[in-house]
């Protein structure tokens, strides 16, 4: 099925300037749809929409957003097994996957939903007789936001519904590689009762959207996640006051030391590198494994990574799908030589696959004999790459988890109460893992990292709330003032 899609702007659906097209990574035959280029015109438009539905949005009460929220989270997760196969078409990752995210997703706007209805303040007295204080949180206005490719429906729905449910509008710019499932989710929040403008799906490039987003004084927050290059460019709406958020790289180390159980170290080294096609910014590209069972994990990740079904991403059976494109192909087989000059032993994988579908495909590879001074342990490979370290103690293991610019996630393997304890808290990561893989998070809980991973107020749960809010303090004359 060929899908022809528009831009949802003031509460209509509208051309735009231009299409691109979209093919499946799994089958490059395989044309999903031609879908719509704003330009900043209509960007305009969308913004001034947002201004005045916001106003009627945050006067519209509590239970409006409760309703709204509850029934786009609902049919998310009611139809999560049709839209989930429709994002895995697009951006590559199996079926299984591509529906597990579309059910979280759904699973954002419920809670949030629910949040709209705990939106409680609080009272003080004042330093002044006869003057009580009340304090209480309002919408920050119009919040753009800027999600990524590999999350297409996840990651913009953990913006979009804290920022509708705190009384805000939103003017969303989606990934260009994954334009049908932003479409989807956005034909699912067109059909409840916001008012128009209150939701504006905006797509096009970062250069013409993303850019004038960036620039413009009637944004109010910016959320983006994406690379760090970009998200530096995002923080000059600064100038503008503008409330930036930024997700941005990983560089994630999983530390495997000598009393940990060597199979599961294993399963969550394979499930954290190679998982959604190691295009995760929580993955585990980073494997530090204590000298004494080094050789031991070898064996089993590169037995367990040989055994990895690479394939169609709705084919049966299928564990890792194809790359997202071919430029990210390119850069991911670019990173496998970039290591072999470094003096790194390529074990497996690495190469490109042919399957029945012409299509992006990439064996999981595994580096050993690297330090954590190469190239593919400093940079974001953002790839089916894992590289191996060996080190010669706890400490060692902990010095080289820490020394990266980045501190998204990292993890422990141990049976070690007091090393667990000690790791957990010395890591310099935003979360940390204790014999689990370092990919996988919950939603009611914050979510974010330190230096250039992350950029400003927590994502997810009640945290949200600090960027999607600003606080009021209010003095109220209960007599006559002393």
């Amino acid at each position: 099925m060929t899908i022809e899609q528009r831009n949802f702007i003031a509460g209509n659906w509208t051309n735009g300037e231009a299409e691109i097209e979209n093919r499946n990574p799994s089958d490059l035959s395989d044309v999903i749809g031609r879908f719509a280029q704003a330009d900043t015109g209509q960007l305009e438009l969308a913004l001034d929409a947002a201004a005045e539905a916001q106003i009627q949005w945050q006067n519209a009460g509590i239970e409006a957003r409760y309703d709204a929220l509850m029934g786009i989270g609902q049919e998310m997760i009611s139809r999560a097994a049709e839209l989930g196969e429709l994002l895995s078409r697009e951006e590559g990752k199996p079926r299984a996957e591509g529906i597990g995210e579309v059910h979280r997703a759904g699973q954002f706007f419920t809670y949030f939903a629910a949040e709209c209805l705990r939106q409680i303040g609080d009272t003080a007295d004042s330093t002044r007789a006869n003057i009580e204080i009340d304090i209480r949180r309002e919408p920050v206005g119009i919040v753009a936001v800027i999600s990524p490719w590999n999350f297409p429906v996840a990651t913009a729905s953990w913006k979009i519904a804290p920022a509708l449910a705190f009384g805000n509008a939103v003017v969303w710019k989606p990934a260009n590689i994954t334009p049908a499932s932003a479409a989807a989710f956005a034909d699912i929040v067109s059909r409840q009762k916001l008012p128009a403008g209150l939701f504006n799906l905006v797509m096009g490039s970062g250069k013409a959207i993303g850019q004038h987003l960036v620039e413009s004084g009637k944004v109010d927050a910016i959320s983006f996640t994406g690379s760090v290059p970009v998200g530096k460019g995002i923080t000059a709406a600064a100038q503008n006051f503008t409330r930036v958020q930024l997700e941005m790289g990983s560089k994630n180390a999983l530390a495997v030391m000598d009393d940990c159980d060597l199979d599961l170290a294993v399963s969550c080294a394979l499930n954290g590198a190679f998982g959604g096609t190691g295009q995760k910014c929580t993955a585990s590209s980073r494997l530090v494994v204590h000298e004494h069972v080094h050789d031991a994990f070898v064996e089993k990740l590169v037995a367990g990574a040989r055994a990895l079904k690479v394939g169609h991403a709705l084919d049966a059976g299928t564990q890792i799908g194809p790359v997202v494109s071919a430029e990210q192909l390119q850069g991911n087989l670019d990173y496998i030589e970039i290591g072999k000059s470094e003096g790194a032993e390529l074990l497996c994988g690495g190469e490109r696959l042919t399957r029945a579908h012409d299509g992006h495909y990439m064996a999981p590879a595994v580096f050993s004999g690297t330090n954590n001074a190469m190239r593919i342990n400093r940079e974001e490979m953002f790839a089916p790459i894992a590289c191996v370290i060996k080190v010669g103690s706890y400490e060692e293991a902990l010095a080289t988890v820490n020394d990266t610019r980045f501190g998204l996630t990292s993890g422990i393997m141990t049976q070690s109460l007091s090393r667990a304890s000690h790791f957990r808290r010395h890591a310099r990561t935003g979360c940390v893992m204790v014999n689990l893989p370092t990919a996988g998070t919950d939603y009611h809980v914050p979510f974010g990292g330190r230096g250039d991973s992350s950029y400003g107020p927590r994502e997810q749960g009640g945290y949200a709330k600090e960027f999607y809010t600003t606080v009021k303090t209010a003095y109220i004359a209960s007599g006559e003032p002393q």
